[in-house]
């Protein structure tokens, strides 16, 4: 596992209706100062959900990452944040069943997000969203962005 200092990934997810065209959105910052690098990025979906889009924000920030790295992942979704720290293991031994033997929903998400995340050592912080944490609210300005590119296709 790399040494460095951690990467910071700043994760968010929004939806017009829910569900409803969603977008998703990321900020990966690596680095402090002069040797800061950040990269933006960010999607959306025609039909989703907000809790689909959250986890895609973290799966595609992921998925950029070519290498295993210490990151700390900013989310202001408890769904989120919750899921991969604290509900997962008990989903997975039940064979994806809550508490109450319900599939879990969005399964497909929390499988791709388990095995990108299995690749690093990451630390989950929840933030509060809407609050003025300023990479937050930049996460949420790219989401919002990624759900308007679905009105700009043909």
């Amino acid at each position: 596992m790399n040494k460095q200092p951690p990467l910071d990934i700043f994760a968010d997810g929004a939806c017009s209706g829910n569900p409803g065209p969603g977008g998703w959105g990321a900020i990966l910052r690596s680095g402090s100062g002069e040797t800061m690098r950040e990269k933006e990025i960010c999607g959306g979906a025609p039909a989703t959900t907000n809790n689909r889009m959250e986890l895609m924000a973290v799966i595609e920030a992921l998925r950029q990452l070519k290498r295993p790295v210490r990151a700390r992942v900013h989310t202001d979704s408890q769904y989120v944040q919750k899921g991969i720290s604290e509900w997962i293991q008990a989903w997975k031994k039940r064979g994806w069943k809550t508490a109450g033997k319900q599939a879990v929903k969005n399964e497909d998400l929390w499988r791709l997000l388990d095995a990108e995340a299995a690749r690093h050592q990451l630390e989950w912080i929840w933030v509060k969203g809407h609050a003025g944490h300023v990479d937050n609210e930049r996460a949420d300005a790219l989401a919002r962005r990624g759900m308007e590119s679905l009105r700009e296709r043909p």
